[in-house]
């Protein structure tokens, strides 16, 4: 389930790198080829609203076998595609169906004995983190091998043969709730006035996952300009750094199962500042500049992920029949918050370069710290 999940995501992520190389193959402008990275986060948005919540609705493993074979053949369109109109349809239709390793994410965790969960989450997220940060080392990677269409070939393939893997080996698992598709989406967004832990948990996942696409969309213009002067391909290899960040997915997962999801949180918090420092640190090229920029890159991520495991522990926990619901809530919180991030940070560039890039983060850290001390200091809210 951790591999489906990350090969899920990964496809959303391919064309980053590959803009460039895409647009001379398809003769597009570069507006056009920057539409791509454009449309796969609005059908991820989009599949985030209207399926996850299906998995509160119809049997699970249909659902996620169902999802995976049509990014396969959705991956397979993008990688077919002549022109901009069918590169850009499947693209969007790829994040869309995508959002099945959001529906294994809560699949697993009710999977799961209550004492464990925060570690079977932890695992399935460390799959789905991998995803997102080694998608652009492979990309870089293949299309060296055989062009821009082989990693989505590639990925094509794979998500076939776990669909089928998905099927042979997971139980089946209905959640009956009474509701038909419309009042299930409206349930969805009720979720919010009713449970104030998710409105917490959500507004924590979104700033911190701003603050994710703060660093990782300003990187590639600090090491491409004159501090560094780094090609493609070796910005490209920083999702390997990233990657060690994962781990703490797993950790975080474990410290969850024990009652500390917390103090997880709260450490992350911290954690998150502390990167921010050695961020800025980093801008200014030199040995040592670069060892301060991949130490906070790693620590960042680190943070980062364990907040994440540590909101989707306690999410999960608020209603056992809503998980698929309460992922939908919380994950399109989140992403709004990486989509934020990453417009801020065109705009903040502009006006201060690196630095300004890192007063932003540090920002966002520090709403991320206040939104949490406020949290513990709340008195517990009592359920009907």
């Amino acid at each position: 389930m951790s591999v489906a999940a990350g090969l899920s995501v990964a496809g959303n992520y391919f064309a980053q790198p590959l803009l460039d190389v895409i647009g001379r193959d398809l003769h597009l402008s570069p507006g056009t080829a920057a539409l791509v990275v454009t449309v796969a986060q609005t059908g991820y948005g989009l599949g985030l609203l209207l399926l996850v919540p299906l998995g509160d609705l119809l049997e699970r493993r249909r659902l996620t076998v169902t999802l995976c074979a049509l990014t396969a053949a959705f991956l397979a369109v993008t990688a077919s595609a002549p022109n901009a109109a069918l590169l850009l349809a499947g693209t969007a239709l790829t994040g869309l169906t995508s959002v099945a390793a959001q529906v294994v994410t809560p699949y697993a965790a009710t999977l799961s004995a209550p004492a464990e969960r925060g570690r079977t989450v932890g695992t399935v997220m460390t799959g789905l983190l991998l995803g997102i940060l080694l998608a652009r080392t492979a990309a870089g990677l293949l299309t060296g091998l055989g062009g821009w269409r082989t990693v989505y070939w590639a990925n094509a393939a794979l998500m076939l043969l776990i669909a089928l893997l998905l099927r042979l080996r997971l139980p089946a698992l209905r959640t009956t709730v009474g509701l038909r598709y419309p009042a299930l989406l409206r349930s969805t967004l009720a979720l919010f006035a009713n449970e104030p832990v998710l409105r917490r948990r959500a507004l924590l996942g979104a700033l911190t996952f701003a603050g994710f696409s703060v660093l990782w969309t300003a990187l590639a213009f600090l090491l491409s300009g004159p501090a560094y002067g780094w090609q493609e391909s070796a910005i490209g290899l920083l999702g390997l750094v990233g990657a060690a960040g994962s781990l703490a997915a797993t950790a975080g997962g474990r410290l969850a199962d024990r009652g500390l999801a917390h103090h997880v949180t709260g450490a992350g918090a911290l954690l998150l500042l502390a990167s921010w420092g050695l961020l800025a640190a980093g801008g200014t090229g030199g040995a040592w500049s670069l060892a301060a920029l991949l130490t906070g890159i790693i620590i960042l991520d680190l943070a980062a992920h364990a907040i994440h495991v540590s909101n989707q522990n306690l999410v999960y926990a608020i209603r056992p029949d809503a998980r698929n619901r309460l992922n939908s809530a919380y994950m399109t919180s989140y992403f709004t918050g990486g989509a934020a991030g990453s417009a801020l940070t065109s705009a903040v560039w502009g006006l201060g370069r690196w630095g300004a890039v890192c007063a932003l983060g540090a920002a966002l850290a520090a709403a991320v710290t206040a939104v949490w001390a406020v949290d513990r200091l709340r008195p517990p809210t009592p359920r009907p």
